[in-house]
């Protein structure tokens, strides 16, 4: 019930504000967010209503499109409604729509059409006996408004049809020319250096440029903005006089309308899948901007067949290509400690998909960034990926800020998350670091750790090397050890030729380290001995740990929301993505190797002190044979190996449990077989 409650208040919420963006994009022509953001928002909904179909209301901008029109200009009804599109988004999106019209027309073959989808305002122009006679926009898809003196001055719109022989019959009668009038890149680009230039502000893109211009009362100002107009489709009364939308091309090219030229049609999936692939890369390029293609059965006989639900289509979809911006939720703000003592922040997002990967976390730089963004908890927010690779915040959506939200202490979660640690920001910086440490510290302490004894075991490279090395600048990073050479070695004062050689030799043994082994050392905050273990045997390898997921985190057991929130902030940063890149460059190749051995599904706890052996050792015994060592006892815990001065409180809570209780000896027992 709290989760429809939950689901309920944000879907009116979003209903209500992407209606406000509604009205700004189709009346005002002036929206303030991007389309992004807008798809963003209006999937979000599209997911609350199909996960709780109680919650659709009538007005839900999911079942109508609703656009008022501008006053100033006369209403005009559309002869044949304007239709939208479904949006897809990858292969198996088209491959199901496909599936939907061979339901629907079992048998028949389908081809085709493909076209760049441009993002301009749509129009339809309206010849009678080829003489240009009136322009309407788009509208609601029902009516739309006469901009007939506007569109008139664009010059490539023919105020005349071309005769050619063989399409006289579109000379006589009305034919109806639809298509999209944009600004070009370059255009807007020049019109904007005018502008500046004369110390008037820039427009912000080309598309709310080209609308707003074609909705100017004023032809004169319209005159003076270098606007275009593609046509992407031809209608006549007789439908059989127009076969196929690729028809519809060729004879508005050859009456003079421009068309884009990349337009192509296909005989199969394979075909379509391939031009996508290939705009999607070269999409940059185009002298107008687009964000998808559109695809559509190309005979129009089959398409009109197949009818149209709502307000789209059948036949037709706009394949849009990976957002360059998303809306999501932060869930959390965590704070990650690097190398050199610096605390970073992260936000943790609901999982989202950004430029055709899985997002779940983003930077947030540092405490100033956080406050100048009023970035909180709980904020619906925009993200985007700098340089394609680093998800970032670009806003925050306030219209959707919880009521109860608060801005964040950013030195209270310091204090909270590390308590034992004292932090101080420098003056003239922006970050805070670790108090009482430098680079060079953490740097020593990092490599002590990774090299020590339970991890990669490099015995000749103890505390003293490490400070000589760090000391040299021979080591920046954990992986520079893997960069060394003996020419570099038997320089220090501190190595000989026989030193430095098995200093050498005994790095090289590490480069194909156990997975385990591996992700401790990598000093990941909360991560121990048994957690790396259990985190090597979920997910295999260090690629897809990396890709985990919060949720992912916590289906291991014995992990919660703090440890999972510490490893995905840890692969969230930049420097530690490098790191391991530098380590696979320089041959590091971690493995993973599946439990195996008498001890296989067995848990133990150890409490006490043992005679033969340390507690590290005997735990590191039991994993090796397939065994579990666990820090407390838990209701599946099989036995709890006691030492001397044992504590009553393990051993009244394991009889409580009915775990077996076993001296050392008897673990040894286990461990010979």
């Amino acid at each position: 019930m709290m989760n429809l409650t939950k689901n309920k208040q944000r879907a009116e919420e979003l209903r209500e504000l992407i209606l406000k963006y509604n009205y700004e994009y189709h009346v005002l022509d002036n929206p303030s967010v991007s389309n992004a953001v807008w798809d963003g928002l209006f999937a979000e909904l599209k997911r609350i209503e199909a996960e709780h179909s109680e919650l659709i209301t009538p007005d839900s901008p999911t079942q109508r499109v609703g656009s008022k029109l501008l006053d100033g200009f006369e209403k005009v009804a559309h002869k044949t409604r304007m239709l939208s599109l479904n949006d897809v988004f990858d292969r198996a999106d088209v491959e199901a729509w496909v599936k939907r019209m061979d339901n629907l027309l079992p048998g028949v073959k389908h081809e085709f059409f493909t076209d760049i989808k441009m993002d301009g305002l749509a129009c339809s122009l309206i010849y009678i006996d080829g003489v240009f006679s009136q322009a309407v926009t788009r509208g609601d898809g029902f009516v739309g408004e006469d901009v007939t003196d506007n569109v008139k001055t664009i010059r490539n719109v023919p105020l005349k049809l071309r005769y050619e022989k063989g399409y006289e019959q579109f000379l006589v009668g009305r034919t109806e020319i639809r298509g999209e009038i944009v600004m070009l890149k370059k255009d807007f680009e020049d019109l904007n250096k005018k502008r500046v230039s004369v110390g008037e502000p820039e427009f912000a893109n080309p598309r709310n440029l080209a609308a707003g211009t074609i909705r100017q009362l004023d032809p004169q100002i319209v005159t003076t903005r270098p606007l275009n107009f593609r046509a992407y489709d031809l209608i006549r009364d007789d439908v059989s006089q127009v076969s196929s939308w690729m028809f519809a091309y060729q004879a508005a090219g050859i009456l003079g309308l421009s068309c884009n030229q990349q337009a192509s049609v296909f005989g199969d999936l394979n075909g379509v899948m391939k031009f996508i692939d290939e705009w999607d890369k070269k999409r940059h390029d185009l002298p107008f901007n687009t964000d998808g293609l559109v695809v559509k059965v190309n005979d129009r006989a089959q398409f009109t067949k197949l009818g149209i639900v709502g307000k789209q289509p059948r036949a037709a979809v706009a394949y849009k290509y990976a957002a360059e911006k998303v809306t999501t939720i932060i869930k959390d703000i965590f704070i990650g400690l690097g190398r050199t003592g610096a605390a970073t922040p992260v936000a943790i997002l609901q999982p989202v998909t950004l430029a055709g990967s899985q997002i779940q976390h983003a930077s947030l730089h540092n405490a100033d960034e956080i406050k100048r963004k009023d970035i909180r908890i709980g904020d619906t927010v925009v993200i985007f990926k700098a340089g394609d690779i680093i998800p970032q915040v670009e806003s925050v959506v306030l219209e959707l800020r919880p009521k109860k939200s608060f801005a964040f202490d950013f030195e209270e979660a310091l204090s909270s998350e590390y308590p034992e640690l004292k932090f101080e920001r420098p003056e003239g910086e922006v970050v805070y670091r670790v108090k009482g440490t430098t680079g060079p510290i953490l740097l020593k302490r990092s490599i002590e750790y990774f090299t020590g004894k339970g991890v990669m075991d490099i015995d000749t490279l103890g505390k003293k090397n490490v400070i000589a090395l760090v000391d040299a600048g021979l080591v920046d990073d954990l992986a520079d050890i893997y960069k060394l050479t003996f020419e570099q070695i038997v320089k220090l004062d501190r190595f000989a030729d026989i030193s430095a050689h098995k200093l050498i030799d005994a790095i090289a043994t590490t480069k194909k380290p156990k997975l385990d082994r591996f992700i401790l050392g990598l000093g990941i905050r909360h991560i121990g001995s048994q957690t790396a273990v259990d985190l090597a045997n979920k997910f295999q390898s260090i690629n897809s740990l990396k890709k985990a997921t919060i949720e992912d985190l916590l289906s291991v057991d014995g992990i919660g929301e703090v440890v999972a929130e510490s490893i995905v902030v840890w692969f969230s940063d930049e420097d530690n993505l490098k790191l391991l890149d530098k380590f696979d460059a320089l041959g590091v190749k971690p493995y993973y190797q599946p439990a195996t051995g008498k001890l296989v599904g067995q848990n133990f706890v150890i409490t006490g002190t043992l005679k033969t052996m340390s507690r590290d050792e005997a735990a590191d015994k039991i994993r090796s044979l397939g065994g579990t060592f666990q820090a407390a006892i838990a209701r599946d815990t099989d036995y709890l190996v006691t030492g001397e001065n044992v504590g009553s409180s393990k051993l009244k809570k394991a009889q409580d449990y009915g775990v077996k209780i076993i001296k050392e000896d008897e673990l040894n027992n286990l461990i010979r077989g």
